[in-house]
Order: structure tokens, then sequence, then C-alpha cells
């Protein structure tokens, strides 16, 4: 009789850095902790499941420093914007693939945390696995945090991954 595999969630996001645009520091250290520690050579056992959450403004627009004329810019704005979640996507599952794990991505709208535990409940993971910026108390309160949050309210087990001191950007917020 074959056994199911351990279907592991990663949430994953983009960079908050300017001018980088690639996986955050935090997402790709719990993505690769979860391939080095937990899959490792026993890919079969294993089906990784990605999630990232495009975080839309209030206003619908990310960075608008740009003059927008007819309808086909907001096209092209609109597009880019999927095309970033597609790029983000796209490199977890070429890793996922190099490293023999099966694995989906999805791309959902909203508040992260929100979303993150609404798709926990939907896809019924066995593990949630986030990455963490690891702010102190004070950015917290400012800031806040999606892994705390899916921490308490996540429908499965959830496993932090501080990113590696020597990974730290000058602005601890940054990711």
């Amino acid at each position: 009789m074959e056994r199911e595999p351990t279907r592991v969630m990663v949430a994953v996001n983009e960079s908050t850095i300017k001018g980088k645009p690639h996986p955050s520091i935090s997402s790709k250290r719990a993505f690769e902790w979860t391939l080095e520690k937990m899959v490792r050579s026993n890919a079969s056992d294993f089906k990784i499941l990605l999630l990232h959450v495009h975080v839309v403004d209030e206003d619908g627009f990310d960075e608008v420093d740009s003059i927008y004329a007819s309808p086909d810019d907001f096209k092209d704005m609109r597009e880019s914007n999927k095309s970033k979640g597609l790029h983000l996507l796209e490199f977890f599952v070429n890793k996922c693939h190099e490293f023999g794990v099966s694995c989906e991505a999805w791309i959902k709208k909203g508040d992260p945390k929100d979303v993150i535990c609404q798709e926990v409940s939907r896809v019924r993971p066995d593990l949630l696995v986030l990455g963490s910026r690891g702010l102190g108390r004070f950015q917290k309160v400012f800031v806040g945090t999606v892994s705390g949050f899916c921490v308490k309210h996540a429908e499965c087990p959830v496993l932090t991954i501080k990113r590696n001191a020597d990974e730290t950007p000058s602005d601890l917020a940054d990711d």
C-alpha cells in the first residue's frame, strides 16, 4: 500500500529591497531549509505546496511613478504585476524539480496573513513553513508579522524559519 506524500505548504514572497526582483531572504531561507532538513533524499515522500500572496495596495497601485495616459498603460501594469508573481513561483518550482520533489504553486491576492490561513483551511497541508525576519518586540508592534498571525490561526502545525544572521539587511524590516 502506497503512502500519501507529506504535504508541506511554503508561503513565499518577493524581496522588499528595492531593485531586487527575487525571492525574499526569509522565504528563500524557509524553502531551502525545508528541502535540506526535511525532504533531504526522501523526495518521493513529500509534496511542496508553494503559495505566493500578491499584496495589492489600497489604491490598487504598487508603485506609481509614471503617467498613465491610455487603457493599455494600465493593462501593461496589471500584466507586469502578474508576471512578477509568476517569476517568483517559477524560481521555486525550478528548485523543486532540481531537487526531485513534486510541487504545486499558485498565486492569491490579499492580505498575506489572512490568505495564507484561508489557503491552509482549503488545501489542508500537513505542515505550513514560513520565513521569519526575526523582528524585535518594538518592530513587531509597528510592522506586525505574518508568521506570528499564522502560528496562532492556521489550522495545521506551523514552522517558522529565521533568516541567517549574515543575511540580515541593515534595516531589519527589509527582506
